[in-house]
């Protein structure tokens, strides 16, 4: 579904098919890489499954899309950097199409959002990071589901260095006021992330 929406608004900017067919293709092979396994096509599809109940109260819808498919298009576990890589690949993809430079701002700011998951006025940032962060308050079969994912993402790293790292994550989110921030997430999802949070921080302790 994504794939004909992302061309869709696509077409919006440009006419030129076999390009934003080309386009969809460097995302499509970003995100099946095989060291991909839960930050991959499925994770896009369940953000915009996520969002599309709230589209009326999205300001940008356009940028939106466009963000959903190129936030994670740069996923290195060894890096830090994957958000500014991602919103400076997506602006120049973008650019090229061409969508406003203004415009190109906004989903940049969307996609630089998922670094921290921090308050922001910005309401697109808010439900576009709510649905980023929905995973976590998924059933607890699908949360041990993708917890085991991000294990392998990150298998690299030995036990010695992830179980920490993986340990102050989640304590990050644990100590937030509210995980989500809009109502229509937090309703939703605010309770049960919090129990498959501190079940898996209680779980990594040994």
């Amino acid at each position: 579904m994504l794939e004909l929406l992302f061309k869709e608004t696509a077409g919006h900017f440009s006419r030129d098919t076999s390009g934003i067919d080309a386009l969809w293709k460097e995302i499509q092979a970003a995100h099946t890489h095989t060291a991909r396994r839960y930050h991959n096509l499925r994770h896009l599809e369940h953000l915009l499954h996520e969002l599309l109940p709230v589209k009326t109260a999205i300001n940008d819808w356009d940028m939106m899309v466009f963000a959903i498919s190129y936030h994670d298009i740069v996923y290195n576990t060894l890096k830090q950097d994957n958000e500014e890589k991602s919103s400076r690949l997506a602006a120049a993809r973008l650019g090229n199409l061409p969508v406003p430079w203004e415009r190109i701002d906004a989903c940049r700011a969307l996609i630089m959002a998922t670094q921290s998951h921090k308050t922001t006025p910005v309401a697109d940032a808010s439900y576009f990071t709510d649905a980023d962060l929905s995973i976590l308050g998924a059933a607890p079969g699908v949360y041990h589901e993708y917890s085991a994912q991000i294990r392998k993402e990150y298998k690299f790293y030995p036990d010695l260095a992830y179980i920490p790292g993986r340990r102050k994550v989640l304590l990050h989110f644990l100590q937030m006021e509210k995980i989500f921030k809009t109502t229509h997430f937090h309703d939703l999802y605010e309770k049960q992330a919090r129990h498959n949070l501190q079940e898996e921080f209680a779980a990594l302790a040994g």
